[in-house]
């Protein structure tokens, strides 16, 4: 397993080993105290699998309170992942980072505390997002702000984005952390 710091601070890109043969191919997608060795140290809770058409973006969403960590993967297809700082005391604060991932490569991203995710689908099949979070779902602490915001000014590598009506109102990022 390869840990890659990338340019914010706790996000992490983990190339998973994979054991490839004529049958296929075998790999190891979570052990805690391999991940704990390399500072990934959360308890995981809960699972989530999603699948999304091609260019559809969700996002950017985040829990407020106590916050939640992700472990995302994808078991088919392709997404562009994005992971926007909103630690406020952070000298990153409101930036943004993407990765593409893909079920071929065996990657994932680690995403800590204080970051809100989203990802765009890339691929013309759709893709199956999986990923692991530190904090049960709670619906009274779940925040969003707009894929679009000006301010943040993601690149999304979509001309034709494919968006819920809540992503599409979201406040924008000023009006979530003013």
């Amino acid at each position: 397993m390869e840990i890659i710091d990338l340019s914010l601070p706790g996000l992490k890109l983990i190339r998973l080993n994979v054991l490839d043969d004529e049958r296929g191919f075998f790999k190891e997608c979570y052990r805690k105290p391999r991940y704990n060795e390399y500072g990934i140290e959360c308890e995981f809770v809960q699972d989530n699998l999603s699948f999304s058409k091609k260019d559809v973006i969700r996002g950017m969403h985040f829990q407020s309170e106590p916050g939640q960590a992700k472990l995302v993967s994808v078991l088919q297809g392709e997404i562009y992942d994005v992971a926007v700082d909103i630690r406020p005391d952070s000298p990153y604060f409101g930036k943004w980072e993407g990765v593409y991932l893909n079920a071929e490569k065996h990657e994932q991203l680690f995403i800590p505390v204080g970051f809100a995710h989203g990802f765009c689908v890339v691929s013309s099949q759709g893709a199956h997002v999986h990923y692991k979070v530190s904090t049960v779902y709670n619906s009274s602490t779940e925040k969003t702000f707009r894929f679009d915001d000006p301010q943040i000014k993601i690149a999304w590598p979509t001309q034709k984005p494919v968006i819920s009506t809540r992503d599409q109102t979201s406040p924008y990022f000023q009006d979530v952390f003013s």
